[in-house]
């Protein structure tokens, strides 16, 4: 079994936009779920997955197969106002972990998870956020990660 996490290349790109796809199909909220035929955001996601690959604000991550991509997670570092709850203003955001269902329960996204924390740590970021699937709350809350304390609202323009 390998559970072996390296940075994902370009060569990674059509597998992490696969991936990303299934993330959003499983999640299968009307949020998430992009409207029937309108796949333009893959080549947009691409688009943009090539220019964070070495971005110093991201870390992607990915864990290989046979056949591609078993698993992937996205970190990203956000710089924020700093205020009494966050001396440095860093807000770390942990985006789209997602394992293939042909290679679940392999430890694959507790791996990435791993990675993605110890990289938030030695960055030194005030908190780390993360919107949960029912499937992978389970895995997070077992990290340490609790409910947030912000109520939440969003805007769509």
């Amino acid at each position: 079994m390998n559970t072996d996490v390296r940075p994902a290349t370009e060569d990674d790109i059509a597998e992490l936009v696969r991936l990303r796809a299934l993330l959003f199909a499983t999640m299968g909220e009307d949020f998430l779920a992009p409207p029937p035929g309108n796949d333009g955001w893959r080549d947009a996601l691409a688009t943009v997955l090539k220019e964070k690959l070495t971005a110093a604000d991201t870390r992607i991550l990915v864990v290989e197969s046979g056949d591609g991509l078993a698993a992937c997670g996205y970190g990203t570092i956000e710089q924020w106002f700093p205020g009494p709850h966050s001396h440095n203003g860093r807000v770390g955001h942990v985006i789209g972990v997602v394992t293939d269902p042909a290679h679940r329960r392999r430890g694959h996204s507790r791996a990435i998870m791993a990675d993605l924390l110890a990289w938030f740590r030695d960055r030194e970021v005030a908190r780390v956020d993360l919107t949960a699937s029912p499937d992978g709350e389970p895995l997070y809350r077992a990290l340490g990660f609790t409910d947030h304390p912000d109520p939440g609202l969003y805007w769509r323009p």
